[in-house]
């Protein structure tokens, strides 16, 4: 019996260790170095690693690479616009791609994103590319191109 709880504790353990957050998922992940990096100028990675649960767009690397470097560069410089900018990405709770409805969402930022699903399912002119990746404390959607609110 000793054998059996020490099992299932060690089994626990383990299962904990390998939660994530929303930062870690998308560090894991590889291809969000940018928005990692633009997470921690604006100082919005303790938030993101925090209870939520969080609906985040994601953009990859290769969406901000659109972006000009001299734009980039001064929107990184720019703490409160980059806060607006990331704020912007995440919605509150956690909505999986099977409960994604057109419309428009209001987003932490404090503005509202428009979700289409006529031919795939887009954030405003962005293309959702991959979907409902898991994080302890909400869900990541992956976008193909950086979203700027108006």
């Amino acid at each position: 019996m000793k054998k059996l709880f020490a099992i299932t504790a060690l089994s626990f353990a383990a299962l904990g260790a390998q939660a994530k957050d929303i930062v870690d998922t998308a560090v894991g992940a590889g291809n969000f170095k940018t928005l990692a990096a633009a997470l921690q100028a604006a100082g919005l990675v303790d938030t993101l690693k925090g209870k939520g649960p969080f609906t985040v767009f994601a953009p990859t690397d290769a969406a901000f690479a659109k972006i000009p470097k001299a734009t980039l560069d001064a929107l990184l410089a720019d703490k409160a616009k980059l806060t607006a900018v990331l704020t912007y990405h995440v919605v509150a709770g956690k909505v999986m791609a099977a409960d994604v409805k057109p419309g428009s969402v209001r987003t932490v930022q404090g503005t509202d994103l428009m979700v289409s699903t006529m031919g795939g399912v887009k954030v405003n002119d962005s293309n959702v590319t991959a979907t409902d990746i898991v994080a302890d404390n909400g869900v990541i959607h992956v976008i193909d191109s950086v979203l700027l609110p108006k």
